[in-house]
């Protein structure tokens, strides 16, 4: 039997640890937690409408379910010419028949950006953001600031939807206590147009939300600095915040951009459609999810949904390699923009892909779509419900 190392317990990792075990594979995934997060459903975390452990899965009752091997370790060098892998308790994995590299992005990196929280950084961030707004609550009043950054070497490398759907939960939050009048809230972006990569209808219904629920807009600014009190721009003008909530741009994980393996300009590995890595000496290895140079149309964006996509094909492309058959399935043909973005009340559904975009108000029901994902995404992994095909 071929074994099989796959680095990453995340969306892409997972998958491709459940799918290539499917094919009879010896799979030995590899994650520096001991939990698969589900990152779209921790919005509700900071504002308490969820527990912290609603989003986490335990990999080792994972493990159990699907019969894949599991370490808890983290990455810390790639040798790719000598098929060599080590982490940081020091113990060197090598010689596997296939590596499928999964461990998602490193963060751009702002001056003063330890003033800032992120909903999209580690899990137990989660848990501060809510500590914060529990703080400002407990104040009675406040300026709270919600944003993203992008990379200008990978316009592939940003995640917007969160930080929309935090500001609309918080907003939600404060309604509900009747204090929403006491704190103003602010979206704020370097981009002149954030949310323009779901389209241009999309970008309109944003800008009526704003409107309508009275939150005010900072955009088209370079950021110069975080600062505890709010964040400086270019033009060195100033944006008063008592808590700033920010997810900077993804950038190349740092493992990666020290290792032999080829990347694009922003450091993420280079990738063929069928998810192999373009190594000129090591054709082993494959790439899933954020760590990828994503190829495609400028609003191209790094999503789970996409990520499993590829886990998916990379357990089908290895099956048809060792078959002799080159019947591979590639992952550009999948590349689309699809989140339901919640507001604590309802939600709007968002698609985007090369031909069509469009936004779908759904008020009510869509929060509990949503919440109804969740537990599909958990019990569907746990193996408890069947798996709906395609997601």
């Amino acid at each position: 039997m071929k074994t099989i190392l796959i680095i990453g317990g995340g969306f892409a990792g997972l998958e491709a640890a459940i799918f290539l075990k499917k094919e009879n594979y010896d799979v030995t995934l590899v994650s520096d937690r001991d939990y698969f997060y589900i990152y779209p459903t921790s919005i509700w975390v900071p504002t308490r409408e969820s527990k912290f452990t609603d989003v986490c899965v335990d990999l080792n009752e994972l493990k159990d379910v699907h019969g894949f091997k599991l370490i808890i370790d983290k990455l810390s060098n790639i040798n790719a010419k000598a098929n060599s892998y080590t982490f940081s308790s020091g113990e060197e994995l090598k010689g596997f028949d296939y590596v499928v590299l999964a461990m998602g992005s490193s963060k751009l990196h702002h001056k003063g950006l330890e003033h800032t929280l992120s909903i999209c950084g580690a899990p137990e961030t989660s848990l501060d953001i809510r500590a914060k707004i529990d703080e400002i609550i407990t104040k009675g009043s406040g300026e709270i600031c919600f944003g993203f950054g992008g990379n200008p070497k990978d316009s592939s490398a940003v995640r917007g939807g969160p930080a929309f759907e935090l500001l609309f939960n918080v907003h939600h939050l404060l309604e509900k206590k009747g204090i929403r009048d006491n704190y103003e809230l602010t979206f704020f972006a370097p981009m002149a147009q954030p949310g323009k990569r779901m389209g241009a209808k999309s970008l309109e219904m944003l800008e009526k939300f704003f409107t309508k629920l009275k939150i005010k807009q900072h955009f088209g600014k370079k950021i110069k600095s975080f600062e505890k009190d709010g964040i400086i721009f270019e033009d060195d003008s100033k944006l008063n915040s008592d808590f700033t909530m920010f997810i900077p741009a993804g950038n190349g994980h740092k493992v990666i951009q020290n290792s032999d393996l080829p990347t694009n300009e922003a450091g993420f590995i280079s990738i063929d459609d069928y998810c192999q890595v373009t190594h000129s000496e090591a054709n082993n290895i494959y790439a899933v999810g954020d760590i990828t140079a994503l190829e495609g149309d400028e609003w191209r964006a790094k999503q789970g949904h996409i990520a499993e996509v590829m886990a998916r094909n990379v357990a089908h492309n290895i099956k048809q390699r060792d078959k002799g058959i080159n019947k591979f399935k590639g992952y550009q043909e999948h590349l689309n923009i699809l989140c339901v973005m919640d507001s604590g009340d309802g939600a709007a559904f968002v698609y985007r892909d090369a031909k069509k975009s469009f936004m779908i108000p759904l008020p009510i029901i869509g929060h509990w779509l949503k919440k109804g994902w969740g537990s599909y995404c958990r019990y569907s992994k746990l193996g408890k419900i069947p798996r709906i095909p395609g997601m």
